[in-house]
């Protein structure tokens, strides 16, 4: 009798310790669950919430313009930006200091001016982390197949909203491209299959050869005539048109001596 006592008492605990296991492998398999399903909403709510108003613009005027490039490039001096889509700076200079210098040198073929966005590189971020810097750039590049890079890239910088914090996400990068009047099939195709990663990881790694670590930086480059030697220098941060006034023509100076 108390063998049949001891062996229903085992029973007992054993389906005990089984239905506690149970639970716990239930509630392990709810807590993965419902946080395998925030997740997912972090990564989807951005492209479903209500997208902000794109801002319409009208472009600035860029002679001679191919693709991320503008001015004469048989032009002495060649400068390339390296800048961010969301770096206050970089838009900036962008406003203030890029129309005069287009006026002033790239229109009078002195210049050859080329833009390149670097911000998921640089500053920090070394890398080339997925970020809305990196999908504007994209998104410009695009943009350049239809002979609007220029446009897309006035438009991008009209509409930052902050850093990170929904001014590119692929939705708001469409309405952008909408608002400049691309063929939206030809944009999303090209958007969608990634064309110019390797392009803008390229960009990134090229500012980082050149020691570029913020944004905007720019690489001034010459021939010296009297030695004949490329002359290269940085110019750092969004400064006045006089400063690239006087680095510009003393390199005109220099190349034609």
């Amino acid at each position: 009798m108390n063998q049949s006592n001891d062996k229903s008492k085992r029973q007992a605990r054993r389906e005990q310790i089984r239905r506690k296991e149970a639970r716990g492998r239930m509630i392990g398999i709810g807590v993965i669950t419902l946080g395998a399903l925030f997740l997912a909403f972090l990564i989807i709510w951005p492209n479903f919430r209500p997208a902000a108003e794109v801002t319409t613009i009208e472009p600035a005027p860029r002679p001679q313009a191919e693709a991320n490039h503008m001015g004469n490039p048989d032009a002495p001096v060649k400068i390339v930006e390296y800048s961010d889509y969301q770096c206050p700076f970089c838009e900036r200079f962008s406003k203030d200091t890029e129309p005069a210098l287009v006026e002033t040198y790239i229109a009078t073929g002195d210049v050859y001016f080329t833009y390149r966005s670097a911000g998921n590189w640089v500053s920090g971020n070394i890398g080339g982390g997925k970020t809305e810097s990196e999908d504007a750039a994209k998104a410009a590049y695009c943009a350049g197949d239809q002979g609007k890079y220029w446009e897309m890239h006035d438009a991008i910088f009209a509409n930052v909203l902050g850093e990170d914090v929904g001014s590119f996400t692929d939705r708001r990068l469409g309405m952008i491209a909408e608002s400049i009047e691309l063929d939206m099939t030809e944009f999303d195709d090209c958007y969608s299959s990634n064309k110019y990663q390797d392009q803008v990881d390229q960009d990134g790694k090229d500012a980082l050869q050149s020691g570029v670590n913020g944004t905007p930086s720019f690489i001034l480059t010459y021939t010296d005539a009297a030695t004949g030697e490329e002359v290269s220098q940085m110019i750092e941060g969004a400064q006045p048109f006089e400063a690239f006034q006087q680095a510009i023509d003393a390199a005109l100076a220099a190349s034609k001596k």
